[in-house]
């Protein structure tokens, strides 16, 4: 027969985790999965393999919109608007303009 051990309450720390992963990932933390320590810290797992997939994660670094900017006015040109929105586009235009 065997024989099972009481689930354990989630942390305080694991739970304000998940929460902060959960709007990073902008995902829904169940309520079951807070009330066991286990199903909880796999939920976590799970989340935070995941890439976040904000508006943020799009946008170009900030050293590539100063590597634009100085390219742009080395070669006295403006760098297009939609470049500073998605940084593959940045990429591009960095690379189109060395």
């Amino acid at each position: 027969m065997e024989s099972t051990a009481p689930a354990l309450p989630a942390t305080p720390k694991q739970i304000a985790y998940a929460h902060a992963l959960a709007r990073r990932n902008g995902t829904l933390l169940p309520w079951d999965v807070q009330q066991d320590r286990r199903t909880l810290s796999g939920w976590i797992d799970t989340q935070a393999r995941m890439k976040p997939m904000s508006e943020v994660d799009q946008r170009p670094t900030s050293k590539q919109v100063a590597f634009a900017e100085k390219l742009a006015r080395i070669k006295r040109r403006a760098v297009p608007e939609e470049c500073f929105r998605d940084k593959g586009l940045m990429s591009k235009w960095i690379d189109g303009n060395r």
